[in-house]
This record gives structure tokens, sequence and C-alpha cells, in this order.
């Protein structure tokens, strides 16, 4: 079955977390703990500082440049520390640190929590909802979090992305925890939601999975240890007036209502909500027009979402595409089916690989796109 699983109180018997944490007043789950946050700047650990301190912590931390997402950190009272190397932690702090930077060795130290395993804390501490997938998951977090708080259910959320009308990518409420998951680095496997969301499976992290079957695996030993599992893919897209473009988010926004329905949200009550739902920041975000030209801004970068975005626009218009490469390793494994997919716009243009975590590799270079693209 797609949705599995029934309406109501679950049962929790799997928490390793005490009961009485859970329980408690919100603003005291984390009380007493002091926590030091390597990498606060990024879109995920910038939001678990801000539920971190909001569940009762002391927080502080550090990053190597400022982000946007550190608006929201001080507007939380979070003391932010912006330099060329890492500071230590001050005395007393536990530490957490995020995956960019501890793949380049750059935690003082010993004795810190991955990003994965304090989320993982996070997720035990209140009834959650994690969304996980290759394509479409920010959005589809962000479509739950956006119906619970339209009906008052006052949502705690964590998502990789800016969303407008929530107010940023991360909140503190008295109700359900909805997450966006992350598969890139196997660490998925850690949390133990009461409702697990998977939007589809796709090979997109070349430098950690060698196979679509390893990704299949982790998502069947994750599921397996959920108790109520939505898999968008098995969904027949319901019939929906959205405000977001695409055959991409009508599917997005079924998983989405499948989720609602598994936290005791009426499916009417629910519809017109997600019609209301205007979109992620940097998901087919409106930035300007000019001289009849609309400019549009989207964080896709695997061959699959490329089409879709494409497809998604196309309505009797020209669609030019501007597109940066994501990673030396996917680019390496998916130069032909980034070109394949960009050859679907009426122009591509292509800039140089956004490295992010990896170091360059030889020979692997925005060129080998364009190239790719003249050969389709």
């Amino acid at each position: 079955m797609a949705a599995s699983g029934s309406t109501g109180q679950f049962r929790r018997s799997h928490r390793q977390s005490p009961r009485d944490l859970k329980s408690a007043p919100p603003s005291r789950r984390l009380s007493g703990r002091k926590i030091w946050f390597v990498g606060i700047g990024g879109a995920g650990l910038s939001g678990y500082a801000v539920l971190a301190k909001a569940w009762g912590a002391e927080v502080a931390g550090w990053d190597r440049h400022e982000t946007p997402y550190l608006e929201y950190v001080r507007a939380a009272g979070i003391p932010v520390t912006i330099s060329d190397e890492p500071e230590p932690p001050p005395a007393g702090y536990e530490t957490v640190v995020s995956t960019a930077y501890m793949s380049r060795d750059l935690v003082p130290g010993h004795g810190f929590k991955s990003r994965a395993e304090f989320l993982a804390e996070l997720v035990s501490l209140q009834d959650a909802i994690v969304v996980s997938g290759a394509h479409g998951k920010t959005t589809t977090t962000a479509m739950i979090a956006f119906v619970f708080d339209r009906l008052g259910r006052d949502p705690s959320f964590l998502i990789g992305g800016e969303i407008p009308q929530l107010g940023g990518n991360a909140r503190a409420g008295s109700g359900w925890l909805v997450v966006e998951g992350d598969e890139s680095d196997r660490t998925i496997e850690l949390l133990r939601p009461e409702i697990a969301v998977v939007t589809n499976v796709d090979l997109d992290h070349h430098s950690e999975f060698a196979s679509r079957a390893e990704v299949e695996n982790l998502f069947a030993r994750w599921l397996a240890e959920v108790p109520h599992v939505v898999r968008a893919d098995e969904l027949e897209p319901a019939a929906l007036d959205l405000a977001v473009p695409g055959e991409h988010n009508r599917q997005n926004a079924t998983a989405a209502l499948a989720a609602l329905e598994l936290a005791g949200v009426d499916r009417d009550a629910a519809a017109p909500h997600l019609a209301e739902f205007a979109g992620a920041s940097r998901r087919l975000e409106f930035r300007g027009e000019a001289g009849g030209v609309r400019v549009l801004d989207d964080y896709v970068h695997h061959p699959a979402e490329i089409r879709a975005t494409i497809e998604a626009l196309r309505d009797g218009g020209r669609v030019l595409v501007l597109f940066q490469p994501h990673l030396y390793s996917r680019t390496r494994h998916l130069v032909r089916e980034l070109a394949a997919a960009l050859a679907h716009a009426d122009v591509a243009a292509v800039t140089e690989i956004y490295r992010a975590r990896e170091e360059p590799v030889e020979g692997v270079s925005g060129k080998q796109v364009v190239d790719a693209v003249t050969e389709t």
C-alpha cells in the first residue's frame, strides 16, 4: 500500500529517548544543555540551532561565512562567530557538526555529534513526519508544514530551504515536527518518526552510492523501522488546484495530503490550503521580468528535476536556461543525462561547476556538459 497505518495516536515503543522528555513542555525538552554548532549558517544546522534554543538549550555557533539563514539564527537570540578558522566551543558545551565541515576535517578537538545524530535526537522528542527522497522533498515538507500552520496546528518544522509564507526554514511549535530528511550520507536510517514520506528514489549522490540498488536498500531498511509510510510514486496524483506549476508539484502535493491524513487532518480541510502554497525559495521562485521575459530561480541539479522544471514552464513560450552544475561527482557520472535534459530547453547556457563540499576533479567541467548537449 502507498500509505500505511491508520489515523490517530500512534504507539511509540521504539523510542530510545525518555518518555518524560517527549511529554515535557517544548521549552524544557533540552533544558540544561549547552550546544555549540559548527557550520551554524547552513540550511540544515541553522534550523536545528533555532529549534534547540526554543526547546531550552543554551546555543551558540560558528561558521566561516555569512549566510541568509543566519538572519533567523540571530533573530532567535543565538550568538554567532564568523571567522576563517573554526572556533573551539566554550567550556561545557557539547558540539554538533555540519556534514560539510566534518568532511574537511575542520572540527577542533574530539567528542562531537554529527548533524544526523543530533537530528535523530530532535525527532525523538516530538511526534514527527520525515520527508525524504531524491527530488521534491523540500517542497513536500513545506507543503505539510504550511497546511498544519494554516489549520492552526502550530507545527515545528526543519526544512532545507527558506519558506517565505512560513517566515523561514525552521520553527518550534507545539504540534507535529515536520522534517526534511537527507539520504545523501546514509544517515536517514537514524531517524525514527511516526510517519515517513518518500517522494521518489533515484541515484543522486554518486560519491556516496555505487548504484541505485544501494539507495533502494537504504530506504527499505529505514522504512522497515517506521510505523506509517507514504510512497509518493505509488500514489495517483490528486486533482488539485495549485499555485505552484508542474506535474511534479501535483505529485508532491498528493504525498503531502497522504501524510496529513495519517496525522489526523481531514483531506477536505487540507486541500484548500495546499492551493494557497506559493513555494519555497529557489524552487521556481519568480525574480523579476524584463522585456517581457520572466526570470525564475530554481535549485534543480539532477536531470530528472531539470526535465520536470522545463516541462512545467513550457506554456507556449520559449524556455531559456542558465544552468550551474552541482558537484563534480554528479557531473562526471551524469554528463550525458544532464545534456539530454538541457536539450529540452530552447536555449541552454552552462557555467562552471559549483563544488560545494567536493574538491575539483581534473577533466570534469561545465564545458563537458555543453559539448554533450551539442552531440545530443
